[in-house]
């Protein structure tokens, strides 16, 4: 932990606009009270984190100074890379573009299979040696002929002040923004962050009380809230990530109930993306996940009324693959992250039958493939190229 007299920022609190933000990586923040105790609420997550002098949140990177909470990593990265978009996973955004992508450190959740604990479970500040300001990621993403920059890896929840500065400078630029969130907000923060947000991959992690509870040590009902939200009060395109863990979360039933509530209450057009677990972190003890079970939630959700439904982490052209659900015409092949078929018109419709898919998409389709390039943000200066 740093000591308290590197968390000093003179002369900023929380009414700060975000033009003057970024002199350093501790900022203000929003979304906190004063207890009656002496201690500060932290009204970003659901853990409500109660902080004296010089705590942390679960999170990590939140923080008590005074009488405040701050963001203690603003304007650092664990690192930048331009990926597939369909590797966020996203396959109705923006198909075959680059995406740049980044995560910080810290998590608000405490998964027991978390797949990127070096990052996420980090407490090492001098991991976080990538540091760019927001008018510097998306200038970088536009030179680089990304389409979207992606909050990924760890959640962007906690490092909200940053994130929502990018979105803002990447509007500005023409740059979409892409939240790869567990979506484990409260009600009073989650307009604030969504607002300047394209696009969501949202992980719901399972569908009961007692797997939230003993696997992420969080609660099923506020990533619930964050969908309907989502669907149904904004224009943010989102998409659902259910990790199929066996023993865990993997009963044909939860699976049944899951995609019926997705159904009812945000429509058959929401995809998911039901992904292959592999053993990592401190569930080392589990197998890997099935092909015959990703298979049969996919069936499920189909069964359901789900329109899109894929399974990732596999190699599965067929379930991968996009289909109108009126004519069963390939709308957009899929070999891992790579493009094949497309069968779009440049409005989005279906070439067989006319039916419009539901999606964002351009005139046509990106062609980055499977490519990932790391990039070093240090090395773009004033007046370099444009270009992959």
């Amino acid at each position: 932990m740093r000591a308290e007299t590197e968390l000093q920022v003179p002369g900023l609190d929380r009414t700060t606009p975000p033009a003057l933000r970024g002199k350093g990586p501790v900022v203000p923040t929003e979304h906190w009270r004063m207890l009656e105790d002496g201690r500060v609420q932290c009204e970003m997550c659901p853990r409500y984190c109660r902080l004296k002098e010089g705590a942390r949140g679960l999170c990590f990177v939140r923080a008590r100074q005074g009488d405040a909470i701050v963001l203690t990593t603003y304007g650092r990265s664990s690192g930048f890379c331009v990926d597939p978009i369909e590797k966020k996973p996203l396959n109705h955004f923006l198909p075959g573009t680059p995406v740049l992508s980044f995560g910080t450190a810290g998590c608000n959740l405490a998964c027991n299979f978390c797949q990127n604990h070096d990052i996420s479970k980090s407490r090492e500040m001098d991991l976080m040696q990538a540091e760019a300001q927001p008018e510097a990621i998306a200038d970088v993403a536009r030179r680089l002929g990304c389409r979207s920059v992606a909050f990924t890896y760890n959640d962007p929840v906690i490092f909200h002040e940053y994130a929502s500065d990018i979105a803002i400078a990447c509007r500005e630029a023409g740059v979409k923004t892409v939240a790869v969130t567990a979506g484990y907000i409260t009600d009073r923060a989650r307009p604030d962050f969504f607002r300047h947000i394209d696009a969501a991959n949202v992980d719901l992690k399972g569908f009961t009380d007692r797997f939230y509870r003993d696997v992420t040590k969080s609660e099923l009902q506020p990533v619930l809230d964050t969908l309907v939200y989502l669907v149904r009060e904004t224009e943010v395109w989102v998409e659902i990530t259910n990790l199929i863990i066996p023993g865990e979360n993997d009963d044909e039933a939860e699976i049944d109930a899951m995609t019926a509530w997705v159904v009812e209450n945000l429509g058959p057009d929401v995809p998911i993306h039901f992904s292959a677990f592999h053993p990592d972190y401190r569930m080392l003890d589990k197998p890997r996940t099935a092909f015959e079970t990703l298979a049969t939630a996919r069936q499920i959700a189909r069964r359901n009324g789900v329109r899109h439904a894929y399974t990732g982490n596999v190699h599965d052209i067929g379930r991968q693959s996009s289909y109108c659900h009126v004519c069963g015409t390939r709308t957009i092949g899929r070999d891992w992250y790579e493009l094949s078929d497309w069968n779009l018109t440049a409005d989005g419709c279906c070439t067989g039958c006319g039916t419009r898919m539901a999606g964002v998409f351009e005139g046509r389709p990106g062609n980055w493939g499977r490519r990932r390039k790391p990039v070093d943000m240090a090395s773009f200066g004033p007046g370099l190229p444009q270009g992959n």
